[in-house]
Parts: C-alpha cells; structure tokens; sequence
C-alpha cells in the first residue's frame, strides 16, 4: 500500500483585521489583559459577505495551484469545520465546484479543534487504501459567527481563516505522513462547545482545558513522535492547535525540544481559529521558507469534544 505526503500548502485570511483596542471599545478589557492571558495581539474577522465556502475556495486554490496538478486528478475533497451553516451540500462539495473538480468524493468534517489533523488522517488513509491518489484537505472556520462579541472571556479569542494540503500518494516511506494519534475524553466534551443548533455561541470552560491541555496531551504528542520514530529532538518544527500561546508555550515546553525547533505561534497574529489553525499556521511557516523542506514536522490539534488527533509530516 502507498502512503501519502504533503505536497503543497494554501492559506487564506479575511483582509480586515480586529485588533486588541478594537475590543476595549467593545466589551470590558484591555490590551495588557488579552495578551497577558492569551498572547493574541490580533485576529482577522470575515465580512458579512465573505462565508466559509469563501475562505476554504482561496486557500484551496492557492494549495493547488501549488501542486501543479490539475483539478480533475484530485479524488477527494474534506473540509474539516465547526462553524459552516451549510449542511447540504457540503462545503467541500461547494470548493470542488468552484476549482473544477469534476469526479472526486466529498464531504464535511466536524472534530473541532482537531478536525483538520483528524480530516489529514481520514484523507492519509483514503490514499493507502487506493480510493485516491490525491487529496485536498481544508480547515476552514469563520469563528466569529458564532462568537458572543458580549463576552470578554472569548470573543478575545477567535479569528476567521483557512488552511489547506493537498496529499500525494508516495512509496517513500521516508516522506509519508506518519501513524496518527487520536482519540477523546466523551466525558468532558462539554468543556467546549457549540450548543444550541440554530443559534450556536462558543462557549468553553478555561481553566479546565488548560490544565487538560497543558497535563494531559504532551504525553500524547510524545506518543505521536514515537509511533512515527522520530525522536522529538529531530523534529524541525511543532504546530499545535493555535488556541492561546500560554497552552502552546506550556505544552512544548514539556516535550524537551531541540533549542531549533520551530513552534508555530500564529496565534499571536490570527488568534483561535479552531479547525483552520494548525494548517494556516503550518502554510505560513512553510510560505516564509522557515521550515527546511524534507524534514519531520508534528502536527498536533486538540479541542472540542475533548479531542485530539495528530501526526508527523515532512515539509514539502
């Protein structure tokens, strides 16, 4: 059975841009107080004409592009989301036929946070299996639908973007993406959430997913590392989940990384964008020539449910 890698990268964000001060003016806060729990300076807020759909077409367009493939030799298409309002079709169905691609299966995936480390590995598998020899995989949120822009506690927190992978099938084992490791905690799913269907409003439980966050996963993500074989002073880079750069700062610093290792820190720039964040963070890094090409990077996501999904790729 081939395995899979990644060979081309997309990012897309909204132009308008919503800055700490622009909230002080809106709910009680201030700047010191956002980035001294957070570490978010700012975060890109999407028109009301500007849907999910066209979040995911630019930034898949753009990974595409990338690859050089044509659109009709790409077999399937997910887009993994929490905030789209379009059941049917999905919104990989409404990518597809924007870009022109005429054949592939597609389909909408929903694991919070981790949906696009768990959408790489649905996608990953796809390809071993044979069902396609190239994928398009899209993390896309427009998070501030479904923002209480009352609540200084969150609406602090979320940005709107989108990031997207193309995947190749490959005999080389020595780019294939890695064994994921994934899983949930049912029992705490409510810790963050997106409740009442026809009017959802984020809504989670801080101190407790940062302790979850900063206690439970680095063990997970020394798993990851283990399973792919990579020791984790190989790796040449981390992009976590950007929730808060006080989770990611906690949780890398626990891994013992080598003193090169790059740690996405998107957060700081673009803030929680839920299931866009590990691969806009990922395809900026990889745009800015700051991860060197053929070497390991972990993905790693976490979030609702309480999930977690991640696994070890090599920088196109």
């Amino acid at each position: 059975m081939p395995g899979s890698r990644i060979a081309a990268l997309g990012h897309h964000q909204p132009a308008s841009v919503r800055t700490n001060a622009d909230l002080e003016a809106m709910v009680d806060t201030n700047d010191a107080w956002i980035r001294q729990r957070t570490g978010i300076a700012t975060r890109r807020i999407a028109g009301a004409d500007e849907s999910v759909t066209d979040l995911a077409a630019e930034a898949a367009a753009k990974a595409l592009a990338a690859s050089g493939l044509a659109p009709d030799e790409i077999g399937l298409v997910t887009v993994a989301t929490c905030s789209a309002i379009d059941r049917c079709p999905s919104i990989a169905a409404q990518v597809a036929a924007r870009l022109g691609i005429p054949n592939a299966v597609c389909y909408d995936l929903n694991n919070g946070c981790a949906g696009f480390c768990t959408a790489l590995a649905c996608a990953d598998h796809s390809i071993q299996a044979g069902a396609a020899r190239h994928a398009l995989v899209i993390g896309a949120e427009k998070m501030s639908d479904i923002t209480d822009w009352t609540d200084r506690t969150t609406c602090v927190l979320l940005g709107d973007g989108a990031g997207a992978a193309i995947l190749s099938a490959t005999d080389d084992p020595t780019t294939a993406i890695g064994p994921v490791v994934w899983g949930s905690d049912p029992t705490r799913a409510t810790l963050v959430r997106l409740m009442d269907a026809w009017q959802p409003r984020f809504a989670q439980e801080g101190q407790a997913v940062f302790r979850w966050a900063t206690g439970e996963l680095p063990d997970i993500a020394r798993e990851t590392c283990h399973r792919a074989g990579i020791p984790l002073t190989d790796l040449a880079g981390v992009v976590t989940h950007q929730a808060n750069l006080r989770i990611i700062e906690s949780l890398t610093r626990r891994l013992d990384l080598a003193e090169n290792t790059v740690i996405a820190r998107d957060v700081v720039e673009s803030g929680n964008t839920s299931a866009a964040s590990v691969p806009l963070a990922l395809s900026k890094l990889h745009e800015r020539g700051d991860l060197p090409t053929g070497r390991p990077v972990l993905l790693f996501a976490f979030g609702g449910g309480l999930s977690w999904a991640g696994q070890i790729i090599t920088c196109p």
